[in-house]
C-alpha cells in the first residue's frame, strides 16, 4: 500500500480531523514500472536524480495503472449488480458521460462525451452504472471505435434490451499535439444494436442527445 503523493499537504480544513486520500498500489509493480520511467527518462537526457524528478517514475507508475484500472474490473458484473424486473419500454438516455482514455498507437489521452441508449427488455439498470461501464472500457488503451463497440455490447448481452444505442465525440491528443496538429478536430463514432437500426428510433435519440435541458 502507498499513501497518495499529497500526504504531506496540511490539512485542508483545521475545524475537522483532516483529509488524506489513499491510494492502494501492488508495490512490487510500482517498483518494477518506476524503473522503467526511471529509464524512459535517462533515454530522452533527462536526469531523473534531479530534485524536480525524484519522484516522477513512481507517480508515473501510479498514474499509469490508475488510468489502465479498467483491465481489472468487469463491466458485466458491474451491470449485474443493479439490474431491475421493470415493465418499462420506453428509451433511456444518459448523455454527456465524460470519457478518458489512452489512444493504444501512441499512449496519448483522448477525452469528450459519451451518450449511451438502451431499451429495456423487462430489466432497467441502476443509472449509475451506464457511466461506470463506459469508464471500465475507457480505461484500457484503446481506439475510440473499439471502445464504442464495447460499450455497446456489453449492455446488449448483459441486458438483453431491445436495442442499444452509443454515440462519442473525443478529441485526440495525437492529433493535436503530434502528427497533424489539428487542434479543433473532434472524432464522432457510434454503434448501435437492434431497435435502433430504425432510422425512427436512431433519429430519435440522437435528437435527445443534441437537446439541451431548459
Amino acid at each position: 500500500m502507498f499513501d497518495d503523493d499529497d500526504d504531506n499537504l496540511p490539512n485542508r480544513d483545521a475545524g475537522i480531523d483532516g483529509y488524506r486520500k489513499i491510494d492502494r498500489y501492488n508495490p512490487e509493480l510500482i517498483e518494477n514500472l518506476s524503473a522503467s520511467y526511471h529509464n524512459v527518462l535517462t533515454q530522452i537526457g533527462e536526469n531523473p536524480a534531479r530534485e524536480g524528478l525524484l519522484k516522477t517514475p513512481e507517480r508515473v507508475a501510479k498514474a499509469m495503472l490508475f488510468l489502465t484500472q479498467g483491465y481489472d474490473l468487469n463491466a458485466e458484473e458491474i451491470l449485474k449488480s443493479a439490474m431491475f424486473k421493470e415493465e418499462y419500454s420506453q428509451m433511456v438516455v444518459v448523455k454527456d458521460i465524460e470519457v478518458y482514455s489512452m489512444c493504444e498507437h501512441h499512449m496519448l489521452p483522448f477525452f469528450g462525451k459519451a451518450h449511451v441508449a438502451y431499451i429495456p427488455n423487462g430489466h432497467v439498470v441502476g443509472l449509475s452504472k451506464i457511466p461506470r461501464i463506459v469508464d471500465v472500457f475507457a480505461r484500457r488503451l484503446q481506439v475510440q471505435e473499439r471502445l464504442t463497440n464495447e460499450i455497446r455490447d456489453c449492455i446488449q448481452q448483459t441486458l438483453n434490451p431491445l436495442g442499444v444505442g452509443v454515440v462519442i465525440e473525443c478529441r485526440h491528443l495525437c492529433m493535436s499535439m503530434r502528427g497533424v496538429q489539428k487542434q479543433n478536430s473532434v472524432t464522432t463514432t457510434s454503434a448501435f444494436s437492434g431497435e435502433f437500426y430504425k432510422d425512427k428510433t436512431r433519429t430519435e435519440f440522437l435528437d435527445l442527445i443534441a437537446s439541451k435541458l431548459s
